[in-house]
Order: structure tokens, then C-alpha cells, then sequence
């Protein structure tokens, strides 16, 4: 009996069976067989061996305690117990040999070799064994020795196990924990829990100097890891504190009102927000920029700090900060008064900078061409002062520490602008001049003559009316103080009419006709506009009689009765 005990059938050797479904095999070897063992006549019945069919051969041969041997290679197996039904039932034209004598199993039975007559047949085109045709009967090629061979798989129960993988001889590297490397942070000799592995045993009790490198490179592989680990986290920590610091909390401030050590702080023009908050910082006055961009935010009067110089002092809070700026008390620049001369702002500049008197001046005498003059203005005989009228009324950022060249840059650059706005160029022969440059020396007379804003239009016309050549007033004679007390760089007003007309110089309107070289001093918005736009009653003469107005009149008969009176007034005084 076999294991599956009797049925319709034995089970067809699958899923095991490489050959399962091949009709090459079973279905030509099988028939042969059924056909000489029933006289050549086919069976028409299963081509699966019935359980009687077996029992008889068991019956007439007792094979069921021989053993059947199959060769593979250059050698043979005996297998005993085994299922002689199923290995039939699939098999049924392999050889087997009992007592040295050669039988062949068909379906009906087993026989000697011959015993049912010679029919031969040829080999299946299909078959996997490479069978040479033989005559039924002859002596069948045995290829299972042969390197072609294919020899039949063996039956489940007897088939030999796969060999045991062999053990990697030793490198001298570690590879891994099968070769007894403990947990990551086990202590050197300390058994792993729960694993009893002949191989992790055997590892760990070598004790050999490997051993003790491999531990020893292990440690220091770790204490690589934390460190990277570490210090990767705590720049990780602190780059990220500080930006949720910076876009979410409260920005750093100073409390108080300073601690009394005073700094000086130079705010460029058109600097915003920002800017100033980072000058503030760079000097040490607010902490951060952020407060002090919000203090002027909240400050109503935020946007009225101006650019200059501020004198501060550290430690301040950004709110105080911005509420000393905005007071006069806090500004520190350098301020120039419309109608100053040249020489006055030199000296201006020299004291700021704390540097040599005419340090400034030489160097206004050396680079004028350097300092951003327009062409219009260069190349003019006769100057006394290349830079006169350039050296534009305004506030500068002037500190200790900066150089002559820079301030008077920054003040030929604001002259270039304010004229340039107020169209110079294209304006001059609209009032009857010929260049911009003739325009700006009216302007600095202007700006020297006339004692109020409101002064300047009148005064233009007096400038305009005397310039031309056949006046019956003047004769096209200025004759105006200022100019002479330009050449002699004083401010007099007691001068004597011989002193005047005597002294011979380009500069004296009262020896030459028309205008002087050039500017005598540097006007202001009001005056230049008052030149650009003069009015037009037929005014001649002027004179102040309080010093701070002026009297206007057409006739010198009216200009002289005035003069009488201001006279009389000083001698009583």
C-alpha cells in the first residue's frame, strides 16, 4: 500500500515534476508499452496504472522488497521504501535491475527483456534525455552517466538535502553581526540576550587581538556618529532659535535713554528705514534694527527724521532713539547759510573735520575740476573762486574723520540737482541772458542785495533794468556795494563813493559795466527763482532803511531822497 491508499488512480507526479504534462514522454512510451503487452492492440482505458494492475506484478515478481537501483553520474543509489506505484505510474519505460537481469515494466506487468516481441519505435523529437531509437528488446542506452544525461527527479520523500553553505574563511574585516558584533552601544563583553548562535558564541570567545581591534574601531566609529550627530543638531538648535527669533519674536531693544557715552551718527540722504536702523546698531546706539524700524513706525513724526548728523549715545532704546532725532537738539550737521561765500564754507569744513584752516580751500584750488562741476561752469577767465555759487545752501552730514574732497562733492551734487530742477539751462535767454552761468551771477547778486524773500523779484528787475548798456539811470553800471566788498572779501556798508569808482578790478560793478566773472556768492532756491522770474514795474534803486527791508524807486531823484533820510537817522542815533 502506498502512502495515498487506494483510489480511481495514483496522483501524477506534480508540481515537483519538471516534465509534468509532457505528452512526448508518457504519451508515446506509454503506448508502445500497452500495445505489446496486449498483442499490439491499444488499451482503451486511463493511461494512469491501476492499483490491480500492480498488486499482480507484486504478486508474480516480489519486487516489492527488491531494491531499484537508478544510476546518476558515475555513481548509484539505493532507495528502499519507496513509492514503486507512483515512480511506475510516471515512469513507465525506466529501467530497473534485479539479480543482474534487464526488465522493462509496461503497463500490463513486468517481463524479461524481448519477451513481447521486437517493435521498434523512434526516439520522441521532445525528449529531454536524448534517447537514441533502439529495437524493443535490444539493450537500451544508459546516459545517466553521460554529462548530456537529464537524470528524473527524485521522489519528495528521498530527495537529498542541499548542502550545508560553506562557512567564509576569514578576512579580517568585520562583517557583520553574525560575527559577533554586539548591540550598537553593548559594553565589550557582554552577551547578547536571548541568542544562543554556536557562531555569535564562538566570535566572542576567540579573544584574539581582532577581536579587540574591531571593538576598539567600533567605539570610535560611534563616538564619530554622536559627534556628527551632535553638533549637527545643535547648529540645527540655534539656527532655528534665531529664526523664529527674527520673524516671530519680539525684537531685541536697549531700555533707557542711553548710558551717557555720546556717539556720532552720519545719516546719508534719502536713507529709509532700514538704513537708519543699521547705522544706529553699527554705532551702537539701538540693538537691533527691527526695533528701530518699528519705533519709527509707531512715532507719528517717524518719517520726519532727515538725513545729517546726529550726536546720540549708546545703549538708547529704539523709541528714544528716534524721539532725539527728531528733536534740533540731536542734529550736528554742517549747515549753510544761503548767500555764504566760498571762503566761509571752507573754513566751515576745516573746523568740522577738525583739520588744518585752508586744508579745504587748497583743495577746492587743486580739484575743482574734479568735483562734479557742469561743463557750463568750467573754464571761466577771471574767477577768484572756480566753486563759487556751487557750494549750494543746505545741510551736510559732516563728521570728524571724513575727507575735504567728499563734502564738497556732496555739495556740487545737490547745486547740480537744485539747478538742474529749476531749469537753468533752458530759462536763461528767456530773461535776456546768454548762458546758465550769467543766470547764477545774477542770483548771487540777488541773494547779496535783497534782505527778505520778498525782496528778490524787485531786486532781479533792478539787476536786469541797470545791465542794459543805454539806461539813462546807470549807463549800464551795476554800481552795487556787494561786489566790491566780494573782491576785498569784507562786508561794509560805510563805503566812500571815490573808494569805489577808483579801484580797478573785474569784480567792482562800480569801474566795469555789465556782471562780474562770476557768482559772488552761493544762492538759495527763493533767489534763483526770484532771477528766473523777475518783476516788472520799471524799478532802478534800492535801499534798506531798517536793515531788514528794503525800498525800491524808479528815479534817482527818489532813490536820493531816501538816502537823506537814512542819513539824518544814523546822525541822531
Amino acid at each position: 500500500m502506498t502512502e495515498y491508499g487506494r483510489g480511481q488512480g495514483s496522483e501524477p507526479w506534480h508540481p515537483e515534476d519538471p516534465l509534468f504534462g509532457d505528452g512526448g514522454w508518457e504519451g508515446q512510451q506509454a503506448q508502445v508499452g500497452r500495445q505489446s503487452a496486449h498483442g499490439g492492440q491499444p488499451q482503451h482505458h486511463s493511461p494512469e496504472p491501476q492499483y490491480g494492475d500492480w498488486d499482480q506484478g507484486r504478486q508474480q515478481g516480489g519486487y516489492d522488497q527488491q531494491q531499484y537501483q537508478y544510476y546518476e553520474g558515475q555513481g548509484h543509489q539505493s532507495h528502499q521504501g519507496y513509492d514503486q506505484e507512483q515512480y511506475a505510474a510516471s515512469y513507465p519505460q525506466q529501467q530497473y535491475h534485479q539479480g543482474g537481469s534487464q526488465q522493462q515494466y509496461h503497463e500490463g506487468g513486468w517481463d524479461a527483456t524481448g519477451t513481447h516481441g521486437h517493435v521498434p519505435y523512434a526516439a520522441d523529437p521532445g525528449d529531454p534525455y536524448g534517447q537514441q531509437p533502439v529495437a524493443y528488446g535490444g539493450e537500451q542506452p544508459d546516459l545517466y552517466g553521460t554529462p548530456d544525461a537529464y537524470p528524473p527527479p527524485e521522489p519528495p520523500g528521498q530527495r537529498r538535502p542541499e548542502p550545508e553553505p560553506e562557512a567564509d574563511p576569514e578576512t579580517g574585516w568585520d562583517p557583520g553581526p553574525d560575527q559577533g558584533e554586539h548591540a550598537f552601544f553593548a559594553e565589550e563583553g557582554q552577551d547578547d540576550e536571548g541568542d544562543g548562535s554556536p557562531d555569535r558564541k564562538r566570535s566572542r570567545g576567540t579573544g584574539g587581538k581582532g577581536s579587540k581591534s574591531k571593538k576598539g574601531r567600533n567605539g570610535i566609529a560611534c563616538l564619530v556618529v554622536c559627534l556628527v550627530f551632535g553638533g549637527g543638531l545643535a547648529g540645527v538648535g540655534y539656527f532655528g532659535y534665531h529664526f523664529y527669533k527674527d520673524r516671530f519674536g519680539t525684537a531685541p531693544d536697549y531700555a533707557g535713554s542711553g548710558n551717557g557715552e555720546q556717539v556720532t551718527v552720519v545719516i546719508p540722504k534719502g536713507a529709509g528705514g532700514y538704513v537708519i536702523g543699521q547705522k544706529l546698531k553699527e554705532a551702537g546706539v539701538v540693538e537691533s534694527v527691527d526695533a528701530l524700524v518699528s519705533a519709527l513706525g509707531a512715532n507719528p513724526d517717524g518719517k520726519g527724521v532727515q538725513d545729517g548728523v546726529y550726536t546720540l549715545q549708546k545703549h538708547m532704546s529704539a523709541a528714544s532713539a528716534v524721539e532725539l532725532m527728531l528733536s534740533p537738539k540731536s542734529r550736528s550737521n554742517l549747515i549753510i547759510r544761503e548767500g555764504v561765500r566760498n571762503v566761509d564754507v571752507y573754513a566751515l569744513i576745516d573746523k568740522r573735520l577738525e583739520v588744518p584752516q585752508g586744508t579745504t580751500a587748497k583743495v577746492a584750488k587743486k580739484d575743482y575740476r574734479k568735483l562734479g562741476l557742469p561743463n557750463w561752469a568750467l573754464s571761466r577767465p577771471g574767477l577768484k573762486d572756480p566753486l563759487e555759487g556751487f557750494l549750494y545752501p543746505s545741510s551736510y552730514p559732516v563728521a570728524k574723520g571724513q575727507k575735504p574732497e567728499a563734502v564738497l562733492k556732496s555739495m556740487v551734487s545737490r547745486a547740480n540737482e537744485t539747478y538742474a530742477s529749476l531749469g537753468l539751462v533752458k530759462k536763461a535767454k528767456s530773461v535776456g541772458l546768454d548762458n546758465p552761468w550769467q543766470l547764477l551771477t545774477v542770483a548771487s547778486l540777488v541773494q547779496a542785495e535783497g534782505t527778505s524773500h520778498d525782496d528778490f523779484r524787485k531786486m532781479a528787475e533792478v539787476v536786469y533794468n541797470r545791465l542794459v548798456p543805454g539806461n539813462p539811470q546807470t549807463n549800464g553800471k551795476l554800481e552795487f556795494d556787494s561786489t566790491y566788498n566780494y573782491v576785498k572779501n569784507q562786508s561794509k556798508i560805510d563805503l566812500s563813493i571815490a573808494e569805489l569808482r577808483n579801484y580797478n578790478n573785474p569784480y567792482n560793478t562800480y569801474f566795469v559795466r555789465g556782471l562780474p566773472p562770476g557768482p559772488i556768492d552761493n544762492p538759495g532756491e527763493e533767489a534763483l527763482r526770484g532771477a528766473l522770474d523777475p518783476t516788472h514795474d520799471g524799478w532802478y534803486y534800492f535801499i534798506s532803511m531798517d536793515g531788514k527791508t528794503s525800498e525800491f524807486t524808479k528815479t534817482l531823484a527818489e532813490h536820493q531822497r531816501l538816502v537823506d533820510q537814512w542819513n539824518a537817522s544814523r546822525n541822531k542815533g
